[in-house]
């Protein structure tokens, strides 16, 4: 079992920046994946950025804007938000992933966060 705990979300002027944060309540470096999820009005939840198999992906959408990072001593992952725009605006998850069972058998299981609004206004 593994409990998530988003903050950070809010209201922002288009350009701003907002730094979301996630608690984990298992160590990071036991989970399999760790990241961001964001759902907008209307629109499926999608991936934003996250950590897996060693690499830090993001969405096309947010390159060279958003930044995330993990910190260990907190258990942690961080989303740091630059240059916001509006499309940016939705529902922000929090998500990870744990392997269990025996190697044979090894299955993954999804936990998520209760969600932070962001939103962003022109």
């Amino acid at each position: 079992q593994v409990q998530l705990v988003e903050s950070g979300g809010g209201p922002v002027q288009a350009g701003g920046s907002l730094r979301l944060s996630c608690v984990s309540s298992r160590s990071i470096f036991r989970l399999k994946t760790m990241g961001w999820y964001r759902q907008a009005p209307g629109k499926q939840r999608e991936f934003v950025a996250g950590f897996s198999d060693g690499n830090v992906n993001y969405a096309d959408s947010v390159k060279g804007r958003f930044t995330f990072s993990r910190d260990a001593t907190s258990n942690t992952a961080i989303l740091q938000m630059n240059l916001l725009k509006p499309e940016d605006t939705g529902v922000y998850y929090c998500n990870a992933e744990i392997e269990v069972g025996p190697v044979e058998l090894v299955r993954r299981l999804a936990y998520w966060g209760q969600g932070t609004q962001v939103t962003v206004s022109s």
